[in-house]
Formats: C-alpha cells, structure tokens, sequence
C-alpha cells in the first residue's frame, strides 16, 4: 500500500534524526579517545561541531549518550570477537582464540572501554552496559560449549552458567592488565588459556595430558596467533 506524503515526510526525518545521533555517537567515541575516560559532555559536543544543547536534542541526558556510545563500542567489540566465536577451531585453540580476541578489543580501545565499564558519573548506566556485553559473549559461548559437549556424549546442563563464568574471570583479569600491563597480552592470554583448559578439557573428554595451571601456555599454541 503506497504511503501518503506525510507518512514520508515523517519517515525520512526520522530516518535523518537517526544517522544524525549516530554521527554524534561516532563523534563522542572520538572525544573519549582524545581526552580520556573522564571526557565532558561539553568535549564530546565539541567533537560533534556542536554545543551541548543542540546534543541533547538527540540525547536524553549523559546517562543516554554514555548507553549509545556503550552500544555501540559494544557492537565493536562483537565484531572482533566474531570470528574467534564462530570459527571451527580445536577446543583448546578456540579459547586461546576467544580471550586473546576479548583482549586485544580492549587492548585497541582502552580509554573507551574505561568510558563506558567504569565511568563514575553513570555507575548504574555502566553496570547495564556491561551485563549486556558479558550476556552478548556468554550467549554465544554457552552455545559452543554446549555443542562441544553434547558432541563428546557429556551433560551439557552447566553450560550456560560455565560461560557466565569464563566471561566473567576473564573480563576480571583483562582489567587488571589493562591497568597493569605487567605482562604482554600473548602471555596473559597463554595463562588464561592454561587455566581454563585444564577444567575444559576434561569436561570435553579431549586427551591431551593437563597442562599444569602456573605454566603459561603460548599465545599461538594449536595455531592461535
């Protein structure tokens, strides 16, 4: 059914509001690179070419544009972390694969994943934007776990709450090496991937001999570069 003139008209500024935020969007996640986590509302207008009132036209309030940028770094992160998630690697290649992908995301972008994990201003909005990255990740862990197990003839019940808790231990350990850096990101991945394998891959019924959890394990172990 053809629509009437209003109804476009009404489309296309929606349509045109929508790619305007989104440039904002683009524009605060730029400020956030060039003046750190603690960046003003203020500096994120000025990366748009505009003041803060014309901003908040597009945004509720900060709370609303930290969520849009969350979301956005988050649609980021996903992305780099795709092919890790999805590709048909070894068991233990793949979770050599999915933490170093985690790591280096956050590793490229340190002072927006510090903008929109462990911004004070907007704690509650933080916390919401977090889950909602850790609940994108586990997702589809717990799939591939779940496969993974159902396929070696094992009870695969636990495999929701067991990639809940990868993500979460290794979001934990990434923080504290994005602030450390006490050790390169292909050690802490080795290390990682030691301590996770060892409970995985007897859950899995893989043969390979346990390695011992404080010896690191290299980063490209299995062909994980």
């Amino acid at each position: 059914m053809p629509q009437d003139d209003a109804t476009v008209k009404r489309n296309a500024r929606s349509e045109r509001r929508a790619e305007r935020r989104a440039e904002m969007v683009e524009a605060a996640m730029a400020a956030v690179r060039t003046h750190g986590a603690g960046v003003s509302v203020a500096e994120m207008a000025a990366s748009a070419g505009i003041t803060k009132p014309v901003l908040y036209r597009h945004f509720d309030d900060r709370a609303d544009l930290q969520r849009a940028v969350g979301q956005r770094a988050a649609e980021d992160l996903m992305e780099k972390m795709a092919p890790a998630l999805s590709e048909d690697l070894a068991p233990r290649a793949q979770i050599a694969a999915v933490v170093d992908a985690f790591l280096g995301g956050i590793e490229d972008e340190p002072e927006l994943w510090r903008f929109v994990v462990h911004n004070p201003a907007e704690r509650e909005t933080a916390t919401e934007i977090v889950e909602d990255v850790r609940g994108q990740i586990a997702l589809v862990l717990s799939q591939l776990l779940g496969a993974r197990l159902r396929a070696a003839g094992r009870d695969s019940g636990g495999a929701e709450a067991w990639a809940y808790g990868l993500v979460g231990m290794v979001q934990s350990a990434g923080d504290w090496w994005l602030e450390r850096r006490t050790m390169s990101r292909a050690d802490l991945t080795g290390y990682l991937t030691a301590l996770i394998w060892d409970g995985a891959h007897g859950m899995l019924g893989e043969g390979e001999e346990r390695s011992p959890v404080l010896r690191m394990v290299p980063a490209d172990s299995d062909g994980v570069g």
